[in-house]
């Protein structure tokens, strides 16, 4: 408990909003990039897993996007911000649901060569995101959001690398139908915890925007 009020009473240093600023630019374009290369791959790989990977890189550019957008500004417009990721998480990970369902009803066998080279290097691009981001994990739903996408990605492509082996050894499409729901899976739990945290973080500002109001009529009667 006391550590979660720790959180949701942190208020970043400039220095650290300027740090946070450059690691976000960096991590937003690996993701960006990686998007490029695995939508391709996983639509010529015929690998449900592939093309989640790549819309979940899709999705944490975007979000990537709109924490620097939000970094500096009030509490309130951060915590906003990080619920509209979380929503994002969760549609997201509703999505691959749908597509995994599809995928199984038409039994699908995927390039499990693709899938390996494709999301091997997946895995060492998130692997450099997750090191960066590190430090803010325990920031504000903001920066932590980030961090928790980021975790999810790590993974998310660990699971793609078993079902390229998985797919390999049996010649079946199982494997792939399996990490995508993991995949699913995933992203809802940390949509989760980040609207938790966001929605906390919402009452508090509320609570401390009220008590500021309340201490300013105070003085003026």
């Amino acid at each position: 408990m006391g550590a979660e009020c720790c959180r949701l009473e942190h208020e970043p240093s400039k220095q650290e909003e300027a740090s946070y600023r450059r690691v976000l630019w960096t991590v937003l374009g690996v993701n960006a990039a990686m998007f490029a290369v695995e939508i391709g791959a996983g639509v010529a790989a015929g690998s449900a897993s592939l093309q989640a990977d790549a819309l979940d890189f899709l999705g944490d550019a975007g979000n990537y996007a709109i924490s620097l957008f939000v970094v500096g500004m009030a509490l309130r417009h951060r915590a906003v911000a990080a619920f509209a990721k979380g929503a994002t998480m969760g549609i997201f990970g509703l999505w691959v649901i749908a597509v995994t369902i599809w995928q199984a009803m038409h039994a699908t066998l995927p390039e499990a060569s693709t899938m390996g080279a494709v999301g091997l290097a997946a895995l060492l691009a998130n692997a450099a995101s997750f090191g960066l981001l590190w430090a803010y994990r325990g920031g504000d739903a903001n920066m932590r959001s980030a961090w928790i996408c980021t975790r999810n990605d790590v993974l998310g492509n660990l699971a793609v690398l078993l079902a390229a082996l998985g797919v390999f050894g049996t010649g079946a499409g199982w494997p792939d139908i399996i990490v995508a729901a993991i995949m699913a899976g995933l992203a809802l739990q940390g949509a989760i915890v980040v609207l938790r945290q966001s929605l906390a973080e919402l009452k508090s500002g509320k609570r401390g925007l009220y008590e500021k109001r309340a201490g300013w009529i105070s003085d003026t009667s």
